[in-house]
Parts: C-alpha cells; structure tokens; sequence
C-alpha cells in the first residue's frame, strides 16, 4: 500500500508540472481526485484494511491529498499569471491614445439663463424663493387682488383641478404665475423682504409659435420703507446690463395689473439695432420686456404687511421670452420639444 501511495504520489506532482494549460491541469485533477479518481479510489478502500494497517494509510493517504490540492493551486495560479502575461503581449495598447468619446449632456438653454438670472440677483441681495405649482383659488387669485369676477378665473386661461384645497380658499389650479408665493413669502418672514421667484407656470392657451401652456417667469419683489419705482428703474437697469453684457436702458409707460398701483410696462432698448429701429424692434428702437408696478395696498394687506408702513414693488417677465430674445429663437415650442438638434447649439 505504501510503495502504491507513493508511486501515484510521484506520478501526480510530476503531471501536474507538465501541465500547460488549465484544462490538462482540470483532467489532471479528475484523474487523482475525481469521483473515481486513483487517490479517490484508494481512500474508499481503506475500510476493507486490517486494523493495524488503516491508520498508517488513512494518515498517508491524506498527506498525499494535501500536497496534490497544493500542487494544484499554485499550478493554476502559474498558469493564470500566464494566460494573462500572453494576452497582454499579444493585445498592444497606446495608453496615450485618446480614450472613446461618449456624448454626454448639457444644461438646458432655460435652466442655463435661469441660473445667470439668479446670481445676478443674489449679488444684489435677492433671496431665491420657490413654490408650489399646484395652487389654490385663493393664493393664486384672491389674495393677489383678483376677485372671482376677473376675467382670468375664467376656464379659458386657467387649468382647474377638480378638487377643493379646502373651504377657506377655494379649488385647487396650475398656478397661473408665480406670484403666490410672493403671498407666502410675506406671511412667512414680513417685512422688509427681497425676492425673485422663478419657476414654471401654466395657461389654458392653444399653441402655437409664440404661445404655449406650460413656460417660465421670474417674478420680484421689494418691500420696505420709502420705497419707490426709482429704485425699481435703477434694479432693472443694473440687472440687464449684466445680464447682457453691455448697457441696457429701459422706459416705463401706463399699464394696469389688478395687483400693483400705478401699474406700468417696462420696455428695453433694443440690443439689436443699438435704439436706431429694427424688424424685431418694429423700428421703434424698444422692445416689450415686462409689467411691474408698486405693490397694491390689497396684498401687502393679504401677506400680513401693513401698507400705512412699507411700500414695495413688483415686477414679473417671461424667462421663457427672455432665453427667446437672447438666443433669436422664433419657436417657443422648440424649447420644450426635446429636438436634440435644437437643444446642441446651446
């Protein structure tokens, strides 16, 4: 038993050696320590020794088993070491060839003028105020000087909701501007307070190339004492003229806004024809930009403000119209459209 054990011994370290791949190394294995393997074969048997000569071979025959499992594993790893050596020989890479370029995303042109209106703001001391886009009666209409007679509670400006937000203040709506949460605002932190509000907001409107249902706004608000459109003028000012890039006037003329008293219509110098009259200007040297005017006394009233000792303003444009006369683009709908073509050149 014993010359046995060690000549398969022998014979296995030495093929185990030879081999020179993994799998002569598998068949290798199968063949000493498989199921039927010889070594297998030979400790299966040790039941049928005499009692004195079991122990000696059971000790042997397991002393074989681990040196084979060890010569295995480090053959296997030899091998790999190998096989991957080989391939990396084989497989010549310039590791300072430029990579492959994958296309990847960008800001969307909105978001893009969104946030440089921001900043600009933020450097003159503007808080950024956001909102909810599902409003009630109440907030969006009532408490903005917009009694339920208004033509703009009408269903063919504003989406309802066919829910009630509660009994105090009416149906649920798709904010119509986001003037609300100037409302909010001065209920939650008063007077004084300045704020712009950007966001998304929604109109019953068919569309078409210079309309759509859903777009932007940046709304304002400044309140405090002895405030006046002066200050509004110098805002506005400083704001497009960094905005743009060069200096930018701008004009007032009469407007009316349930929600401001005086009201006004603020237009800027065109920045194509430099005021000297153009086709996008319709040769008057300015162009339509934004309504705005001093806050009524009905809202400073609605937001907890006393009207006897602050006064403010407000102002609202579309962002939308805003990225439209910045880029040339004649399609408001482009902006939404998801035409990767369109959206690339920004």
């Amino acid at each position: 038993m014993k010359e046995l054990l060690a000549k398969i011994k022998i014979q296995a370290l030495e093929e185990i050696g030879k081999a020179q791949n993994q799998d002569k190394l598998y068949q290798t294995q199968v063949k000493y320590l498989g199921r039927k393997g010889e070594l297998t074969l030979i400790m299966h048997g040790l039941k049928d020794l005499s009692p004195e000569e079991k122990p000696a071979a059971g000790k042997m025959c397991n002393e074989i088993k681990v040196a084979m499992e060890a010569a295995f594993d480090q053959k296997r790893d030899q091998l790999s070491a190998s096989e991957i050596n080989s391939k990396l020989n084989d497989a010549w890479i310039d590791v300072t060839a430029p990579g492959t370029p994958y296309k990847t995303g960008h800001i969307h042109p909105l978001s893009q003028v969104q946030q440089e209106v921001e900043n600009i703001f933020s450097a003159m001391g503007f808080a950024i105020m956001d909102g909810p886009e599902v409003e009630s009666e109440y907030f969006n209409f009532e408490s903005l000087n917009v009694p339920s007679w208004h033509p703009a509670r009408d269903m063919q400006d504003t989406f309802f909701v066919n829910q009630e937000a509660d009994k105090k203040h009416g149906k649920l709506v798709l904010r119509t501007q986001t003037s609300p949460v100037q409302i909010r605002t001065m209920q939650k932190y008063g007077a004084p307070l300045r704020i712009i509000v950007p966001g998304r907001v929604f109109r019953n409107e068919a569309t078409d190339a210079r309309h759509e249902h859903t777009f932007n706004q940046v709304e304002g608000l400044l309140i405090d004492k002895d405030i006046s459109l002066a200050h509004l003028k110098g805002v506005m000012e400083e704001f497009l003229t960094r905005l743009f890039g060069k200096p930018t006037k701008i004009r007032f003329r009469p407007g009316y806004f349930p929600f401001v008293e005086p009201g006004l219509e603020m237009d800027m110098s065109c920045l194509l024809c430099g005021e000297k009259g153009c086709r996008v200007c319709k040769h008057t040297g300015w162009l339509e930009f934004m309504g705005a005017g001093m806050v009524h006394p009905n809202v400073l009233k609605a937001g907890g403000i006393d009207p006897k000792q602050y006064q403010g303003w407000a102002f609202g444009f579309g962002l939308t119209r805003l990225v439209m006369m910045r880029y040339g683009i004649d399609d408001i709908r482009l902006l939404h459209g998801g035409n990767l073509r369109f959206l690339e050149q920004f």
